[in-house]
């Protein structure tokens, strides 16, 4: 990467209350027993998003040559193919954020290999992984005829260079959903199909650019780990508000808590953690079963009060309880990562303002598919800020 382009490492912030806020969040109830919290209609770790080894280190260099990380889905010469597709994003200024959508872009079109094409002449003589037959498409993006010579197409650092040069022509890409970003470089017969990709694009990117998918632009640099008020992490990730976990996942005092409580004052936005469609947006009833969500809670009254599930990439589920007010998005709406889906309130079974952040994973919204948000976020370079 050039000078202005080397990122910087940030430490997390502990915040300046965090002992205050302790004892405060201890008070916070979401949750404590094992029918302390109803959700209507719901019932009872993917080593791929765990990411624990490979830290975000401010050092993204990327090396094509050498030994390559091990992966049960891709192969060396495939691990190989994204590490060039990284280097000419690198070397094109394009932020992580680009790599990642690359990435994803060529394990759907080619499964990361250089593909040759039986119909294109002089294809198969050239040093090639495998075969495929999309028209007159070949290599890593499955490119036309219109994008370069066969040889140029399949030339890995080429075909890179050319999606990254259109994807800087498509407006306001680093805000797009990825699958839509792609999609507008591409020109699919599938359009949704890159989304399934983005979390294993950023395990990718993160195992070959010393954690590069865990980063945020700011105007003097990429800084690590620090995706919340609005900023998304190269991952397409971000935390839901600036604030500090009190009450933690299923921690021995409360085993059947499935998410984290996160203090803040009444009336703070809420944010869409990452772009996904919105499954629910209700009040879930209390334990006498009435919707009485515009008042606020207690502890024992049951319910999750207003509260938003939003389906991610990868079939993972976000879940936004004890919102104040009616939700501000609607079941099957799309939202983008970082969208306002509601504010801060005490709704449902709760003792004071706060959020109940939870992650599910293939797409299973009962408890059974939850898994520690803290660990999922620090992951993705949107942490929940810890004082427990």
């Amino acid at each position: 990467m050039s000078g202005e382009a080397e990122p910087k490492r940030r430490r997390l912030r502990a915040g300046a209350i965090a002992g205050v806020l302790t004892a405060a969040l201890a008070l916070l109830c979401c949750a404590g027993g094992a029918g302390a919290f109803f959700l209507t209609e719901l019932g009872g770790g993917d080593d791929r998003l765990r990411l624990a080894n490979q830290n975000c280190t401010g050092d993204f260099r990327v090396e094509i040559t050498g030994e390559m990380p091990r992966m049960s889905e891709y192969g060396e010469v495939q691990l190989r193919n994204a590490a060039r597709i990284i280097k000419v994003g690198q070397e094109l200024q394009i932020p992580p954020r680009g790599w990642v959508i690359a990435v994803a872009t060529a394990m759907q079109e080619s499964r990361l290999r250089n593909l040759a094409n039986p119909t294109v002449a002089g294809s198969e003589q050239l040093p090639n992984e495998g075969v495929g037959s999309d028209h007159d498409s070949v290599g890593l993006f499955q490119q036309r005829a219109s994008w370069g010579t066969v040889e140029q197409r399949m030339t890995p650092e080429y075909a890179a260079r050319k999606f990254y040069e259109k994807l800087r022509g498509v407006l306001n890409w680093e805000q797009l959903p990825l699958t839509r970003a792609a999609q507008a470089v591409q020109i699919s017969a599938f359009p949704d199909a890159y989304a399934k990709h983005e979390a294993l694009a950023s395990t990718i990117v993160n195992a070959l650019a010393g954690g590069a998918a865990r980063t945020v632009p700011l105007t003097d640099g990429h800084v690590c780990d620090a995706a919340e008020d609005g900023l998304i992490a190269a991952s397409g990730w971000t935390a839901p508000i600036p604030g500090d976990v009190g009450s933690g996942f299923r921690t021995e005092k409360r085993p059947a808590h499935h998410g984290v409580d996160i203090a803040a004052r009444k009336g703070i936005d809420i944010r869409a953690a990452s772009s996904g469609r919105v499954l629910v947006a209700r009040c879930d009833p209390d334990r006498a079963g009435q919707l009485s969500c515009d008042v606020d809670g207690w502890p024992g009254k049951g319910g999750c009060g207003w509260f938003v599930d939003i389906l991610h990439a990868g079939k993972i589920i976000t879940r936004y309880c004890h919102l104040a007010h009616k939700p501000q998005v609607s079941v099957g709406q799309t939202v983008r990562a970082g969208e306002i889906i509601g504010v801060i309130g005490s709704s449902g079974n709760s003792s004071g303002p706060h959020l109940h952040f939870e992650v599910h994973t293939d797409g299973d919204r009962s408890s059974d598919g939850a898994i520690d948000p803290v660990r999922f976020m620090r992951e993705q370079g949107a942490p929940l800020r810890s004082v427990e």
